[in-house]
């Protein structure tokens, strides 16, 4: 419940960024409003690093710093870009419920490049999902087409970054939303000066920072946690909610119209998602001995080492080493589950995938 909880919250607050952005973009140019958003991203996470810990671990795996980069690149650079380029030429209930496509990209994504499982109910549900925002187009009209693609785009660059950063390994949630955030924002203000782009000014730049503060710092570092103990898909059934409470805030604060594509278009995600939650699975798995730093806990099955005094229900994070196991029991692709069912012409023991 933790994690779900986590999750929640961050789809409530980045849900409330897409009306806010749509208000914002009447004096900012896209470029310039992503820049100040993740800017604010990184200032929103700053109470969260951990004292006593460098802001950037030099102990981190080279593949941990890797993930980082792509992170920064399709996360903070690229989506957000394409985001806002199409929400300044389509209503922001309708780029509510097409960033549902986000979800649709991470799970195909994971199917074919992250080792993430999706079955039967999985496909079905991504159908509905791109059914929906095909619904969603023709309601905007010749705009919308244009529109639903960058957002599309947007949700693709997003998807990559999900799994990336749901696979960092020694990074805290909040230390990878801060380099996220000031490396992604000063790229984009730099690229925005580039441009020409003239400033509003100071109260709007302000309003900017704070919307990046709650809607992507700490709703990036939320998200984050919660992906690392659910898997980036799984993460993204409970995130998927994010574009509703966005669509129901863009009617009630924007005065936006409701028309007929956003009812069909929301009947056949929601009944999608409700699928997609159905969708899983249990098998015998071998763990390979593996060493990282994470935060856990030591009822989850995974974690057997012993701290005098501490509950095994607190969560904590510290370098720590998992002896080789195996066992079965229902999983979602969490940083301790990544395995393909391809994987099984070479399995170890008796129906048992290897896991990392």
């Amino acid at each position: 419940m933790y994690a779900v909880s986590l999750v929640l919250v961050a789809a409530l607050l980045f849900g409330a960024s897409t009306p806010a952005s749509k208000a914002l973009l009447v004096g900012f140019h896209p470029v310039q409003l992503a820049g100040l958003l993740y800017l604010g991203a990184a200032v929103g996470v700053l109470p969260m690093l951990r004292r006593g810990r460098a802001v950037l671990p030099l102990r981190v795996d080279p593949r941990s710093r890797l993930r980082l980069v792509g992170a920064i690149l399709f996360g903070g650079v690229l989506g957000p870009v394409a985001l806002l380029l199409g929400l300044r030429i389509a209503s922001a209930g309708s780029v509510s419920l097409w960033l549902n496509l986000e979800l649709v990209a991470t799970a195909v994504l994971g199917y074919f490049l992250f080792r993430d499982h999706l079955g039967a109910r999985g496909w079905v549900a991504v159908t509905g999902v791109v059914i929906s925002g095909l619904v969603l187009s023709l309601g905007e009209g010749s705009a919308g087409w244009l529109a639903g693609l960058l957002v599309a785009l947007a949700c693709l660059f997003w998807g990559i970054d999900n799994h990336l950063t749901a696979l960092i390994d020694g990074i805290t949630p909040a230390q990878t939303t801060f380099w996220k955030g000031i490396s992604a924002g000063s790229f984009n203000l730099i690229l925005a000066g580039v441009l020409g782009v003239s400033w509003p000014g100071a109260v709007m730049i302000a309003q900017a920072v704070a919307v990046g503060v709650f809607a992507y710092g700490i709703s990036i570092a939320f998200y984050i946690s919660a992906a690392q103990n659910l898997g980036a898909t799984r993460a993204q059934l409970f995130f998927a909610t994010a574009p509703f409470f966005g669509a129901a805030l863009s009617w009630l604060v924007l005065g936006e119209r409701l028309g007929w594509s956003h009812l069909v278009s929301g009947v056949l995600m929601a009944g999608s998602l409700a699928l997609l939650f159905g969708d899983q699975h249990a098998h015998a798995h071998t763990h390979k001995a593996l060493d990282h730093d994470h935060m856990h806990r030591h009822d989850d099955g995974h974690h057997n080492h012993v701290h005098p005094g501490l509950p095994a229900t607190h969560r904590h994070s510290h370098r720590h080493q998992h002896e080789p196991m195996v066992h079965r029991h229902p999983h979602l692709p969490d940083i301790h589950h990544r395995h393909s069912h391809s994987a099984r012409a070479n399995k170890p023991a008796p129906d048992a995938d290897v896991a990392e």
